[in-house]
């Protein structure tokens, strides 16, 4: 397999212009990739053959009528009767609104300031993998995190910059990865896949990026894609 999609758009996510944090819509599009990898591995027949009828779908608000749950990166499942499932260009997965959730993925990323906001990543975690649940007793869950490495950081806020300089106020990315990687532990189990990717972006020209440990995260995303497609195949 050519390199995975998920990780592709993680990367475009940092290179060719500044990441700003607050964007909402960027973990959707990486949990976008989720799926299209999953089919690509064609693992699971009963998968690729529910996308290529369009009988599955992946719902981009992630919102099921008459369920009322927290709104998650991306979820996919049979459409809601008497939609028409839309294409999208560079996809091989349908668009539409679904009348439950079979597989929810949640994306985080931790890019600088990691151990302030661990608590409310973590809770924000804990809490979709619930309401996936809710919305679907039987649902497959999977939690991916992005945890930044680099030695420095430049973030934005409207039209201010904000370089970190490793002091204890303000200290660069480096320096709270390990302790970030640690506490996310703890929630792992909560999901029935849980992925943590280091990566290295500074966020500044010509704005770089790399995985941490490439062949370690290819190996474990894959085999977490292989775990699902038969996960999939035995709940549904």
């Amino acid at each position: 397999m050519a390199e995975f999609k998920l990780f592709q758009q993680l990367e475009r996510t940092f290179r060719g212009g500044p990441y700003r944090h607050r964007n909402s819509n960027l973990g959707n599009r990486i949990a976008d990739y989720l799926y299209e990898d999953l089919y690509d591995l064609s693992e699971s027949r009963k998968f690729v053959e529910l996308v290529d009828s369009r009988r599955r779908v992946l719902n981009p608000k992630n919102a099921s009528p008459g369920i009322h749950a927290r709104r998650g990166d991306g979820s996919f499942g049979p459409p809601v009767p008497g939609i028409h499932p839309k294409s999208v260009t560079g996809f091989t997965i349908a668009r539409g609104t679904t009348a439950e959730v079979e597989i929810g993925a949640e994306v985080k990323i931790l890019a600088k300031a990691m151990i302030k906001q661990i608590d409310r990543v973590m809770n924000d975690l804990r809490s979709q993998a619930s309401h996936f649940r809710e919305k679907s007793p039987t649902a497959l869950t999977v939690g991916i995190v992005a945890i930044n490495f680099s030695d420095h950081y430049l973030s934005f806020e409207g039209t201010r910059q904000y370089p970190t300089d490793g002091s204890a106020g303000n200290p660069n990315p480096s320096q709270e990865a390990p302790k970030a990687e640690l506490r996310l532990r703890a929630i792992q189990d909560g999901f029935d896949e849980f992925l943590q990717i280091g990566f290295r972006a500074t966020n500044e020209p010509p704005y770089p990026f790399e995985l941490v440990a490439p062949t370690r995260a290819r190996e474990e995303y894959g085999s977490i894609l292989v775990r699902l497609a038969r996960a999939y195949d035995r709940r549904f």
